[in-house]
């Protein structure tokens, strides 16, 4: 049970892995099964509820290029495992190799400092933070997408573009009080 590293292993050529980790595992299954079938790229996709990987499997493990922790805004238990679970990251992955799916941030029952927490958190680490829509199909198919977009970059799929530069444009930034009352002065 150590630290998961992103180049403890090396690629497979035309492949990425991507690591879903979601505490509930309502989400990922149906995100998963949209992701695989990918054709410009061969996706092998892996799930947990939580970190760390049992110790068991790990010759066998793919590298994995990306790991999305998938929160759900109405379970403070998503939020708490996710946290819990960034521990058994090695330092590698927060140079472009996380994200965050958050799920439910529509629903008005949303305890708003859940949200803030979550923005906090992806801002703290500097990694992007995607809103997905886990109630239709297309809402599964756009956030697969999107994350599909991500996980090309961060297997080194795409000529030119690092993940780290990719993060760099798509992280979560949360402003800080003073600019946040700059904006309310401006808009008085």
């Amino acid at each position: 049970m150590s630290l998961l590293r992103p180049l403890s292993k090396l690629p497979d050529i035309n492949a990425a892995s991507v690591l879903l980790v979601e505490n509930e595992e309502h989400f990922q299954q149906k995100l998963a099964d949209v992701m695989v079938n990918e054709k410009s790229v061969m996706v092998k996709v892996r799930l947990a509820k939580s970190l760390p990987l049992p110790a068991k499997n790990e010759q066998n493990r793919p590298r994995i290029d990306l790991v999305v922790f998938i929160i759900n805004l109405m379970s403070d238990l998503s939020l708490q495992s996710a946290e819990a679970s960034l521990k058994h990251l090695g330092q590698g992955y927060f140079l472009g190799k996380v994200c965050f799916m958050v799920t439910n941030a529509r629903n008005a029952a949303l305890p708003a400092e859940r949200m803030v927490a979550v923005r906090k958190l992806a801002s703290g680490l500097r990694c992007p933070l995607l809103y997905a829509e886990d109630q239709t199909p297309d809402g599964v198919t756009n956030a697969a997408e999107r994350l599909l977009v991500i996980l090309r970059v961060a297997a080194g799929c795409v000529p030119m573009t690092t993940a780290l530069f990719l993060s760099n444009l798509t992280r979560c930034i949360v402003p800080t009080e003073e600019e946040e009352q700059q904006n309310l002065d401006f808009d008085a």
